[in-house]
């Protein structure tokens, strides 16, 4: 855990460093070497006592002097090795030199030819397993949380130019329409993408708000949702239309869509929104939720906002989250600061083998959440009015690597013992959303049910094109963001054949 260090003084620091360096007048006479010696700018953050009780954004994004002295850091590699770590593709080196000269409006606009939402993906994005990975900056430190902050960057960018879209302006009508299945960041990429080659694009959202997982998911701690609301809007003034409360798969079909309502072809994006449960005793019992279910009601449905939203929300003192990716780690924060005296994240695994982002975890246990690791439910047990009382674990070893190549937790026999719980929370992952493919029996999908397409997007149903969780399982926004790229290249390719005369 490091010490505590107020933005304040982050802020002295930057501006110290960038008039040593005659930051960026003085750029171009640092060497490689002197731009490897500049220290990586840490992100200003409330502080841990005081934000593990509000709902207010946890990082509070750098400040100019900062992104300047960061921007400088990198290191401008011919082969930009940054760039095939990012899913979409974005000129890396191109904005962040731009940013380093302190040309924020064109270091913004360069990122926007490959990505829509850069504030929402400068917030949650694990950049240090895809973009600085691959920094040689990083390699040269050995460990890529030291290499050039790509996504601290992007996001104050994104910030900066929240006043004045720079979005391209779409091309003349081509006078073909399509619909979009799922207001997620891979609906929205794929929407932006082909309104700005001239087709008709409309969006079909299940929920009264878009932006899919980002805003019912994602706590508003860690992603306001101002943020997401501004980059719809970006959208929205491309002239892509947004039509809510419409459930695709039920209140009508995909061949509904292209044979009554004249659509050319249909993305869908409808994501992985089927909670995994362990299939242990007591699930049942009343004080169980899905970390979907919980977040949900949270982010969504507002219920941290007592005095202005209806939503219910159970009143919990002693918590347990079973699980270790993002999702425990949001799940156990939002517990906390909906008042629960203590929280438990229960994970069979140690810490090193988390899918969760280190700076979540790092996070969490800074505003005090307790990690109970080598551990995990057996049952749950109820009290006589039905109500979770409690959870018996069993204790853990870590054994030889087992297919996803991480260490095999093995049970220790004899190691049963239980904890006073009275909330559980489950964040296991989700399975794939079976609401189209169940009414749409023309949609190929594997064992898992997700749907599977060629190369291009394309499904096993002529014109109708696939991506995101519903495709990959639960993944990330920018994977997701990436397959809406792809399948927007392989409608408009699609619909451009299908204008041409037989």
């Amino acid at each position: 855990m490091t010490e505590y260090r107020e933005p304040a003084l982050l802020s002295r620091e930057a501006d110290d460093i960038k008039d040593r360096l005659n930051l960026p007048e003085g750029l171009h006479d640092l060497k490689a070497k002197e731009r490897a010696a500049i220290p990586q700018q840490e992100m200003p953050a409330q502080e841990a006592r005081i934000r593990a009780h509000n709902m207010d954004e946890v990082a509070l994004g750098y400040t100019e002097s900062q992104v300047i002295v960061e921007a400088s850091r990198c290191l401008g590699c011919k082969n930009a090795p940054c760039v095939a770590g990012c899913p979409v593709g974005i000129n890396i080196p191109g904005f962040i030199a731009a940013a380093a000269q302190y040309k924020f409006d064109e270091a913004l606009q360069i990122i926007q030819e490959s990505s829509i939402l850069p504030a929402i993906c400068g917030r949650v994005c694990p950049q240090e397993k895809q973009c600085m990975q691959l920094c040689t900056l990083g390699k040269i430190k050995k460990d890529p949380l030291q290499s050039v902050a790509i996504g601290r960057i992007e996001r104050f960018l994104a910030d900066h130019g929240s006043s004045h879209s720079t979005l391209d302006s779409k091309q003349p009508s081509t006078g073909k329409k399509v619909a979009i299945v799922g207001s997620g960041p891979s609906g929205l990429t794929t929407a932006a993408d082909l309104a700005r080659l001239g087709h008709d694009v409309t969006i079909f959202e299940a929920f009264h708000k878009a932006g899919g997982v980002t805003v019912y998911g994602i706590p508003e701690f860690r992603l306001p949702k101002s943020i997401v609301s501004r980059e719809v809007e970006n959208l929205e003034a491309l002239g892509v239309k947004i039509i809510y409360d419409y459930l695709i798969g039920r209140t009508r079909t995909i061949k509904e869509l292209m044979e009554k309502d004249g659509y050319d072809s249909v993305y869908v994006a409808n994501g992985a929104g089927l909670p995994k449960f362990m299939n242990i005793e007591g699930e049942n019992l009343v004080g169980v939720f899905s970390a979907n279910e919980y977040l949900t009601r949270t982010n969504l449905m507002k219920a941290y906002d007592r005095d202005n939203a209806a939503t219910p929300l159970y009143s919990s003192k002693k918590v347990a989250v079973f699980g270790g990716g993002n999702v425990a780690m949001d799940a156990a924060r939002t517990a906390l600061r909906m008042g629960a005296e203590e929280v438990h994240i229960v994970y069979r695994r140690t810490e090193a083998e988390m899918p969760a982002r280190k700076e979540e975890v790092l996070h969490a246990r800074e505003e005090g959440i307790i990690f109970d690791l080598l551990t995990n439910p057996s049952r749950i047990l109820g009290d006589e009015n039905g109500r979770v009382r409690g959870i018996e674990c069993l204790k853990y070893k870590l054994g030889i690597p087992d297919e996803s190549g991480r260490a095999r937790p093995e049970v220790i026999e004899g190691s049963e013992f239980q904890m006073e719980i009275d909330t559980c929370i489950t964040a296991l992952g989700n399975s794939s959303n079976p609401l189209v493919t169940g009414t749409t029996p023309e949609l190929e999908v594997n064992k898992w049910g997700n749907i599977i397409v060629d190369e291009n997007g394309m499904t096993s149903m002529k014109g109708v094109f696939a991506g995101g969780d519903i495709v990959q399982g639960a993944a990330t926004v920018i994977l997701a963001m990436g397959d809406g790229r792809i399948a927007a290249r392989g409608i408009h390719q699609y619909l451009s054949n299908e204008a041409q005369p037989l």
